[in-house]
């Protein structure tokens, strides 16, 4: 076995795809439900997407189900995504389904790739690239091993028409606009909100409303839009973060369809 021909296909076909990603119609931020269902229901109509993850995983808290019980709740709106993608899910009572989040996971990243999306894991965005129209053009980004070693490495960024945030909690990338450019988002305070104590039924019902362009070409999705309208977090229940992701994916599709 030829060590330096395995090293060289690594990098090789690595960079092709990274170097294809440099410049895409939308970029995603955060490998969590929300955003692999997006980069899903972009990719498959044959636009360019691509999402970046700062972790080694894909999945976001999906994976760990509730409190590491790998299973995972949704209501019967999230049920039909999980049908389409043909992930199984039992009824547990009227209204209420019970599916693995380790199947859950593995099948809506897969589905994302064989639909044509990108996904780099183990980087992070360290910064937005805004240009005279005030509006998102693309993310600055580098490797998560940089910012956890707390190195001095200036990063590399890639162009794109729309982003959609979907970090989670922290709303990492709203954070980074507000820092730099001021309280500009379209919200309230025109900062980040922050997100309210844990109550199912209310963040359920407002993530959805939550899911819009919260700045110019920058989409909020997931439990991002709920924690940068203030909305409450919602626990191991996965239906409306499965909706956020498709509503984020007609948004940005309309966004294009305007530049």
């Amino acid at each position: 076995m030829d060590e330096v021909t395995i090293s060289r296909a690594i990098v090789e076909s690595y960079m092709k795809d990274f170097m294809e990603a440099m410049d895409v119609d939308v970029a995603v931020a955060g490998a969590g439900p929300s955003g692999l269902v997006t980069a899903y229901y972009l990719a498959k109509e044959g636009i360019r997407v691509v999402v970046f993850e700062r972790q080694l995983r894909v999945g976001g808290g999906m994976p760990g189900g509730g409190m590491m019980f790998n299973r995972i709740v949704l209501q019967e709106e999230g049920k039909r995504i999980f049908d389409e993608f043909e992930i199984p899910a039992k009824e547990y009572k009227k209204g209420y389904y019970v599916a693995d989040s380790l199947e859950a996971t593995s099948t809506i990243c897969s589905k994302a790739i064989k639909a044509g999306a990108k996904i780099f894991n183990l980087i992070s965005i360290e910064d937005v690239m805004i240009r005279e129209d005030d509006r998102i053009a693309g993310l600055v980004l580098n490797w998560s091993a940089v910012s956890w070693s707390k190195l001095h490495v200036d990063p590399l960024i890639v162009r794109c028409k729309v982003a959609i945030e979907a970090t989670g909690h922290d709303a990492e990338v709203c954070r980074l606009v507000v820092r730099k450019i001021g309280p500009k988002l379209r919200t309230k305070t025109g900062e980040v909100i922050g997100e309210k104590p844990m109550w199912a039924e209310r963040g359920e019902g407002e993530i959805l409303e939550n899911t819009r362009e919260v700045y110019p070409g920058l989409v909020v999705a997931g439990m991002t839009a709920n924690a940068v309208f203030g909305s409450p977090r919602m626990g191991a229940i996965f239906g409306g973060m499965l909706l956020s992701g498709k509503k984020a994916a007609q948004i940005a599709k309309e966004l294009l369809k305007k530049d």
